[in-house]
């Protein structure tokens, strides 16, 4: 192996790494700074709001000041208050509840709960047109389901409220990524996380200042003590982007496939480890039997998933390869019939078949 590509792999596996570390590290730090026998900072909507600004000042930064990452054209008035701003709300929805779980069910048994999110995008995504009902498809949402019921029947501290706001967090998970599919990509603007945080973090905060103000301050307020330590919260809130970061150089490195493996490893780590750290985390065999049938048809639904994108994109540079044929047939012809010499013809040919694929 080639010391270049010896080079990549590495850093690769690098990027891997530090993006497990930082996406399982981050769940531990939250559950830590809102647990009040840890941290005893019980505000989630607080927390995410501060996310979000820390997040809006940092992309600013990032996109406009130092100019790290360039903004692409494409983005209007328009497409920002139609497409933007219901992914904005949708995600601090989805941040705003995920994060309340943790007050009442372990990080083990929550994390256990977002293995359901294959089933809840494939039902969300069929509602809208986005999915096409299949036998092959509701079987695997079916494993998944039994799994992840099956997990939470062996749960020793179970709390529905915990599981309400954690289902909820799903659904608001579910809703924003449909958004991104129907609002975003089929207007052809495609943004790479950073950016994405760039325009979603401002309206994400917007949205998660008045829960606050309404829900939160007058309980802060009022409170004998709780613990807010700038140092910590600003670690806090610049973990959180790091892994924006690491997604971001994740995509950019790897396959599809590499980042849902990847996902599925930081699963397991964050279940596993969790036990260890915090005290309401037990694992039971009924827990971990649930969990890997539920893992298994998060597998079964990556593998097709890849394979439908294979085969839509190998049939998208069958229909390129077949217009480009079929236009410098055409083409040659025409020059031909003018007597152009054959050199000339082959760099005119070239010309025009790169002027028809743009345009198509």
């Amino acid at each position: 192996m080639a010391a270049s590509a010896k080079k990549r792999l590495l850093l690769t596996y690098a990027y891997l790494i530090v993006y497990i570390l930082l996406s399982s590290g981050q769940i531990f730090f939250n559950k830590w700074v809102l647990s009040d026998s840890k941290f005893n900072f019980p505000y989630p909507v607080g927390l995410t709001l501060l996310h979000m600004v820390f997040s809006t000042v940092l992309c600013f930064l990032v996109v406009r000041v130092f100019e790290w990452v360039k903004l692409k054209e494409g983005m209007t008035y328009d497409i920002y208050i139609s497409s933007v701003l219901p992914i904005g709300a949708t995600f601090a929805l989805t941040l705003w509840l995920g994060n309340t779980s943790y007050l009442y069910i372990s990080v083990s048994f929550a994390q256990m709960l977002k293995a359901i999110m294959p089933v809840a995008v494939f039902l969300l995504g069929a509602s809208f047109g986005l999915e096409e009902l299949s036998m092959k498809m509701m079987g695997t949402m079916t494993i998944i389901s039994a799994g992840v019921s099956i997990a939470s029947y062996g749960e020793v501290n179970f709390n529905w409220i915990g599981v309400v706001y954690m289902m909820g967090g799903v659904v608001g998970e579910a809703f924003r990524l449909i958004f991104i599919e129907l609002l975003l990509k089929r207007k052809g603007l495609k943004l790479d996380p950073i950016i994405m945080m760039y325009y979603v973090s401002p309206c994400s905060a917007l949205c998660l200042f008045v829960p606050w103000l309404i829900l939160e301050k007058p309980k802060m307020d009022a409170a004998v003590q709780w613990h807010f330590d700038p140092v910590i919260m600003t670690l806090n809130a610049l973990c959180t982007f790091a892994l924006n970061v690491s997604v971001f150089l994740v995509i950019s490195h790897t396959s599809a496939l590499t980042i849902r493996v990847a996902g599925v490893i930081k699963d397991w780590v964050v279940v596993l480890v969790s036990v260890y750290l915090f005290a309401d985390a037990k694992l039971t065999v009924i827990n971990i039997f649930g969990y890997v049938i539920a893992i298994f048809g998060v597998y079964l639904y990556n593998a097709q998933k890849l394979n439908e994108a294979a085969v839509t994109s190998a049939s998208n540079s069958t229909q390129e390869s077949q217009g480009l044929l079929g236009v410098s047939n055409t083409t040659q012809h025409k020059y031909k019939q003018s007597g152009i010499p054959e050199m000339e013809l082959e760099t005119i040919v070239v010309r025009d078949s790169k002027e028809n694929i743009i345009q198509q």
